[in-house]
């Protein structure tokens, strides 16, 4: 089932497959699928929803897998990869192809305000606590700590994003 909100944009250009038997595809209000976005579902039954005011930027590809989440206010900047999902490769007497998936590490979680530089991959298990930022070419697996900078791979933090407030003159 792919609900789309009316108030979105998807681009003509984007390639949303159909899921899985069972799951979902969501894209809520005034959220941006730009050109070249591919969605696909892949090895597992999870639902993809993504939130309000949330764009997707161009050459983006996001696999259902074990199920992906992103919230509120994202920006997604062009060619990130979401995997919420892992082959099986243990068995070097058998194709990779052939072994299936891993369990869930229980698929990747995108909450509210997160910016996603460009060509970042996440990784199943991945969750990105609210106010997040991620540097460009970043590879994320694990728990991200909220309004915290983080860049290059491995991942490391950069920095702390702070509230400020104007002084009067």
């Amino acid at each position: 089932m792919i609900d789309i909100d009316p108030t979105a944009r998807v681009s003509p250009l984007a390639d949303l497959e159909d899921s899985v038997k069972g799951s979902r595809i969501v894209v809520g209000p005034h959220s941006v699928i730009d050109s070249f976005v591919k969605i696909k579902p892949a090895g597992g039954p999870g639902d993809l929803v993504i939130g309000a005011h949330t764009v997707i930027n161009s050459g983006c590809v996001l696999y259902t897998g074990n199920g992906l989440t992103i919230g509120d206010y994202v920006a997604v900047a062009a060619n990130c990869t979401f995997a919420p999902v892992n082959h099986a490769f243990a068995d070097a007497g058998r194709l990779i192809r052939e072994q299936g998936f891993l369990p869930s590490r229980g698929g990747i979680v995108v909450e509210d305000d997160v910016w996603l530089g460009a060509n970042c991959v996440l990784l199943d298990g991945a969750v990105l606590h609210q106010g997040c930022v991620v540097g460009a070419g970043s590879v994320v697996r694990g728990e991200l700590e909220p309004y915290t900078i983080y860049g290059g791979t491995p991942l490391r933090i950069l920095g702390r994003r702070t509230h400020q407030t104007a002084e009067a003159p």
